[in-house]
């Protein structure tokens, strides 16, 4: 059984108010410790639990381990940022063109306001 079963069993099982705060708990320190339980716990284990709550906290404790899902560890964050991978010669090329192309549009947008600025200025009438 996985171990998100084992906490919909023991939400079944104890449906009161300090059972479902402990579980939702434990359920926020596995997003933070990437479904590790026992990390998870120890993080708990310094805040206040519920009144009631540590014999479901130590149920699930005792069922995840028993299932083997206590310790579980799925290697390095996916989400974390990948190594930069060095640029070629054609995407340096390609953004070389990019950015002159962009400078020169900047330059004539600047010299047409000038122009038309001059035109407004200097236009007898």
């Amino acid at each position: 059984m996985s171990l998100y079963g084992i906490i919909a069993d023991l939400r079944r099982k104890y449906p009161t108010p300090a059972a479902m705060e402990t579980l939702d708990l434990a359920v926020a320190g596995l997003g933070r410790t990437r479904d590790n339980l026992k990390d998870a716990v120890a993080d708990i284990s310094t805040k206040p639990l519920p009144p009631g709550g540590k014999p479901v906290l130590d149920e699930l404790v005792a069922r995840s381990r028993e299932e083997g899902v206590y310790d579980l560890d799925f290697g390095p964050d996916p989400y974390d940022k990948p190594p930069p991978e060095p640029l070629d010669e054609g995407t340096v090329g390609i953004g070389a063109a990019l950015a002159l192309s962009s400078i020169l549009g900047l330059v004539l947008a600047a010299a047409a306001v000038y122009a038309g600025v001059y035109a407004i200025l200097h236009t007898s009438g």
